[in-house]
C-alpha cells in the first residue's frame, strides 16, 4: 500500500513560493511573526493533504498542487489586507476544506449508486432554500445565509453540488422513462432547475443564479443533440431577465453601474470605479505585496480580490491566477473525459463548468467585462462555505479520477489474463 515517496518539482516549487512570499510578507510588514505561523500552517496542511494523495494512491496528483497555489496567493492577499480579521481564520477554513476534500473523496468513491438518488439532490436542495428562506440572515441585499449556533454559512454553495449530482443523472442516462411514465425526465430535469432557480430568485440571489443557468445551458449544449431545448430555455431565460429588469430596482441598479459606473461614483458605481483604479494603478508589475490601497475597495476580501491581486502584483500577476485556473479547469476537463462511467463524466463535467463559470463571472465584473455579481473566487476569496464547498468539489473530482484509474487497471488486468 505505502512506497517510497517521490515528490515531483511541482511540490517543491510550491513550498519555495510558500517560503519566499511569507518571508518577504514578513520582513515587508515589520516582523510580525503571526504571518510566519500562518505561512508555516499553510505551507503544512498542503504538504500533509499533496503526501495523503501520493502514499495512499489516491489518483489524480497535480489538482491538490493547482488548488494549493491558488490558495497561497489568496492567503498572502488576505494577510495583507488583515491578517487578523481575514489571514488566520481563513487558514482554519483551509484545514476545514482539506477535511471536506477528503471526506468527499471517501464518499464518492465508496457508494456507487449515485446516479439512483435524483429524488434526493432535488429534495435535498429545496429543504435547504426554504430553510434559508424562512431561518436565513439577509446579507448584502441577498438572503442567502444560514446561521446555527453561532457558526454562519451559505447553503447555496452545498446546493451546487446537489444540483450537479442532479443533472447528472439525467445527462448520463440513468433515468428510465418508465420512472417517470408518459413524463420525458428531459422536462423533470427543466423544472428542478427552475425550481432551484426560483428559490434563489426569492432569496435574490442573483450571482448563484446566473451560475446554475449558464451550467444548465451547457450541459444541454454538451449532451443534447436536439438544439431547440437549449434555445428555448435560453429564450425563456431572456425575457424572465427582461421582466426582472424592469421590475427589479437591484437589477437596474447592477446593469446601470456596469454600463456607466462614473455617473454615480460615490454611490452605486463606487465599487467598480475603485476596482478599476486599482487595477489600473498596479500597472504590468504591480505596485508590490503590502504597498497598494487596497483599503478603498469595498469587500476586497471576498468578491474583489482579484482586484487586489492585479493592484499590488500587476496585470501579470492577475494573467498567472487566470493561467493556474485554465491548468486547474484542464486537468479536471481531463479527467472528465476519460471517465468511462457515464455518470462520473456528467458529475466531473458539471464541476468542471462550475469553477470554470464562476472564475469568469468574478474576474468579469470586477473588470467591468459583465455585470458584477456577489459571487467569490474559489480557492482565492475569503469565505468558509466557498472554501470547504469548492475543495469538496476537488475531492469528486480526485474520487471520479481514482474510480477511472481502477477501473483501466481492471480491464488490463482481464486482459492479460486472456
Amino acid at each position: 500500500m505505502f512506497k517510497k515517496v517521490n515528490f515531483k518539482v511541482p511540490a517543491y516549487l510550491l513550498i519555495l513560493m510558500n517560503i519566499l512570499g511569507f518571508l518577504f510578507m514578513y520582513f515587508n510588514n515589520g516582523s510580525d511573526r503571526r504571518i510566519l505561523y500562518v505561512g508555516a500552517g499553510l505551507m503544512g496542511l498542503m504538504v500533509v493533504i499533496y503526501a495523503l494523495i501520493i502514499l495512499l494512491h489516491l489518483g489524480e496528483k497535480f489538482l491538490i498542487l493547482i488548488a494549493s497555489m491558488l490558495v497561497t496567493i489568496g492567503v498572502m492577499v488576505l494577510c495583507r489586507i488583515d491578517i487578523t480579521k481575514f489571514g488566520m481564520p481563513q487558514i482554519v477554513w483551509i484545514a476545514l476544506g482539506g477535511a471536506a476534500f477528503f471526506a468527499a473523496y471517501m464518499v464518492y468513491y465508496n457508494i456507487r449508486f449515485w446516479d439512483k438518488l435524483w429524488y434526493l439532490y432535488l429534495i435535498g436542495g429545496s429543504i435547504l432554500f426554504i430553510l434559508t428562506l424562512v431561518f436565513g440572515v439577509t446579507v448584502g441585499g441577498a438572503r442567502n445565509w444560514l446561521s446555527i449556533g453561532g457558526f454562519t454559512f451559505q447553503p447555496s454553495e452545498i446546493t451546487k453540488i446537489l444540483y450537479i449530482l442532479f443533472l447528472a443523472c439525467y445527462f448520463s442516462g440513468s433515468w428510465h422513462r418508465d420512472v417517470f411514465g408518459r413524463i420525458n425526465p428531459k422536462y423533470v430535469t427543466a423544472l428542478g432547475t427552475y425550481l432551484f432557480i426560483g428559490f434563489l430568485v426569492l432569496q435574490r440571489d442573483w450571482g448563484t443564479v446566473l451560475v446554475l443557468f449558464i451550467l444548465y445551458v451547457m450541459m444541454l449544449y454538451a449532451y443534447d443533440d436536439k438544439p431547440w431545448f437549449m434555445l428555448f430555455n435560453i429564450a425563456m431565460t431572456a425575457i424572465v431577465g427582461l421582466l426582472g429588469y424592469k421590475f427589479m430596482y437591484h437589477i437596474q441598479v447592477r446593469v446601470h453601474t456596469w454600463l456607466d459606473p462614473w455617473s454615480d461614483i460615490s454611490n452605486t458605481g463606487y465599487q467598480i470605479a475603485q476596482s478599476l483604479f486599482a487595477i489600473g494603478s498596479g500597472g504590468y508589475f504591480g505596485v508590490g505585496l503590502g504597498n497598494g490601497s487596497v483599503g478603498y475597495i469595498p469587500e476586497v476580501h471576498s468578491d474583489f480580490i482579484f482586484s487586489a491581486i492585479c493592484e499590488e502584483m500587476g496585470v501579470f500577476g492577475g494573467t498567472a491566477i487566470i493561467l493556474l485556473y485554465l491548468l486547474l479547469i484542464y486537468r479536471c476537463f481531463k479527467i472528465a473525459y476519460n471517465a468511462k462511467n457515464p455518470y462520473n463524466k456528467a458529475v466531473g463535467l458539471g464541476l468542471t463548468l462550475i469553477l470554470a463559470i464562476q472564475m469568469f463571472i468574478i474576474v468579469g465584473g470586477v473588470t467591468k467585462f459583465i455585470p458584477l455579481t456577489g459571487i467569490t473566487l474559489p480557492f482565492v476569496s475569503y469565505g468558509g462555505t466557498s472554501i470547504v464547498v469548492s475543495f469538496a468539489m476537488l475531492g469528486i473530482m480526485q474520487a471520479i479520477s481514482k474510480q477511472e484509474e481502477r477501473a483501466d487497471a481492471e480491464i488490463k488486468s482481464e486482459g492479460d489474463a486472456l
